[in-house]
């Protein structure tokens, strides 16, 4: 996975204190997009899937969790 150049702005003070903590803004800002892609690709998932989540649901209420009787726990 190759990297791209991008530009943020951010809150000037904060900028300084990372500096002084020698923080790495890049990676740092990374992380933070990566898990709101994350979280966002979830969110997303869940609600496309909600009809069959609910469907699910309902089923395991009803007849109770599918081949529960070769559980050994």
């Amino acid at each position: 996975m190759g990297r791209v150049k991008v530009n943020l702005t951010i809150d000037e003070e904060l900028s300084r204190a990372a500096r002084a903590y020698g923080l790495n803004m890049s990676r740092l800002a990374e992380s933070a997009i990566a898990a709101a892609v994350k979280e966002e690709r979830n969110r997303r998932w869940r609600e496309e899937n909600r009809e069959a989540i609910h469907a699910y649901s309902h089923e395991v209420e009803q007849n109770g969790v599918p081949l529960a009787r070769y559980r050994s726990f």
